[in-house]
């Protein structure tokens, strides 16, 4: 069968923020753009669609952010959560050139708006789309339309053909036929494989059954798996992703950030042996709520339970599910099906060990407990009263971190040694260069735009030149 043939200056791969970023750009530095999204319109945007806010370095207070967030502290509170495991010199360029990023996203139609409320507490730190990250996808899609971008839906890539280090085309599966696509400079932004469970179970072994993605379906590592068998440098052990505990009752693919819970420093995290085994209040929780993944992973059948009482049920945003409510302790172990006995008693050792203090969320408080195996440092409170409420919880599975080596341009490296000549990715397919390990709200999407924009204007320079 003849294969049909399509050209152009720079070809994107992917269809979320990093893709559509670096598309805008590209386009705006004159070049020719095509992007090729593996899903169908209505899916477009791959985890996008399911983000709510960005973290940009900034130096004053804005309308929509209450104070600044400088490259310093930026910096520190990567390397907290990373724990070090972060290209310094990398990441610290990220920092820096995420200050001009809520200007320039803004000029490709973006909107913001003030920061959500409860436990999240990132009114400082973080700008949150005005309506979510689908209005902020249509928003760049519309741009990038205008601007001339070509867009082909339901058209995942199958082959690339890269010689010596530099990409010639690809190949692309569109309405049931081949198409050749051959371009001057690639950006891939296709995402990580979190969706593909074999891959993960490669590196989880047979826990990852039981792990929920949070994302899109689509992303399932195929472009990864093809520019690391063309010699691109790999970066990042596979089994480390962003990974947070989400409601349990959440569709296998794609149940976005409503089924995730901020419930946890309000109570106790109990196994299905009803033992805590982590300290609940050990930091603000955008710093920290991505540990309770891998947290959960760790678990017997990869399965933990949220446990708090009425007067937290309205300090956080709830899961799309209703919680699981009881009039007593021993109650709640039944629906949960938890032995009784030892629910019971991890609440009365935990509820005696309980300090006097003064409880705030929006502080390192002096609520704490003392005498305990695992302590909670921080909002320890006595689970007393009725009803008692819980939220079942599973590894919720958002990005992989294993990906493509690149510099500061975002041009990918070689395994060989030295960079590849016309090819760049950005967004979750490179994000192990800046997260080793770890994770701190809305950090992905500010890998995906700095280097998509600056992946854009890479391949564009390259391939008008």
């Amino acid at each position: 069968m003849k294969c049909e043939r399509l050209d152009t200056d720079v070809l994107v791969v992917g269809g979320g923020n990093a893709a559509l970023c670096a598309a805008i750009a590209a386009r705006r530095k004159g070049a020719r753009v095509l992007v090729v999204e593996a899903a169908p319109k209505f899916y477009r945007g791959g985890n996008t669609r399911h983000t709510r806010n960005m973290r940009c370095a900034h130096d004053t207070a804005t309308e929509t952010l209450t104070g600044p967030y400088t490259e310093e502290e930026f910096w520190d509170d990567l390397l907290r959560v990373t724990e070090g495991n972060t290209d310094e010199a990398l990441a610290k360029h990220m920092i820096a050139a995420s200050k001009e990023m809520l200007t320039w996203i803004t000029e490709q139609g973006v909107r913001f708006q003030p920061s959500l409320g409860g436990t999240l507490s990132l009114g400082r730190t973080n700008s949150f789309f005005l309506g979510g990250g689908r209005a902020m996808l249509n928003a760049l899609y519309l741009t990038a339309e205008k601007l001339g971008v070509d867009v082909l839906y339901d058209a995942p890539v199958t082959a690339l053909e890269i010689d010596g280090g530099s990409f010639r085309a690809a190949i692309a599966r569109i309405g049931g036929r081949d198409v050749r696509i051959a371009a001057k400079s690639l950006v891939a932004a296709a995402g990580g494989f979190e969706a593909n469970i074999d891959w993960l179970k490669e590196g989880w072994g047979e826990r990852a059954e039981n792990f929920l993605i949070r994302g899109t379906p689509c992303n399932r590592g195929d472009v990864l798996k093809m520019l690391l068998a063309n010699g691109v440098e790999a970066i990042g052990d596979p089994t480390q992703c962003h990974a947070v505990a989400i409601d349990a009752r959440a569709p296998k693919f794609d149940g976005g950030i409503i089924t995730r819970l901020d419930c946890v420093v309000f109570g106790i995290v109990v196994n299905r042996h009803a033992e805590r085994f982590y300290d609940e209040g050990e930091d603000f929780w955008p710093k920290r709520y991505a540990i309770w993944g891998r947290l959960v992973a760790a678990q017997p059948d990869q399965i933990a339970y949220i446990i708090f009482d009425a007067k937290s049920l309205k300090l956080f945003m709830p899961s799309l599910f209703p919680p699981i409510s009881a009039d007593s302790i021993g109650e709640l172990a039944h629906k949960l099906d938890l032995p009784v006995e030892a629910l019971e008693t991890t609440v009365g050792t935990f509820n005696a060990a309980v300090q006097p203090g003064s409880f705030d969320h929006t502080v390192f408080d002096d609520c704490r407990t003392r005498g305990l195996a695992i302590e909670k440092t921080h909002w320890a409170r006595r689970l007393e009263d009725p009803p008692f409420y819980a939220y079942p919880v599973r590894p919720g599975i958002t990005f992989t971190y294993l990906g493509t080596r690149v510099d500061r341009e975002a041009r990918m490296q070689l395994a060989a040694g030295g960079a590849t000549g016309n090819m760049f990715s950005a967004g979750e397919i490179m994000a192990g260069n800046v997260l080793g390990k770890g994770y701190a709200a809305g950090v992905g999407m500010t890998i995906g735009s700095v280097f998509g924009r600056i992946a854009g204007e890479g391949a564009a320079n390259h391939a008008c030149n």
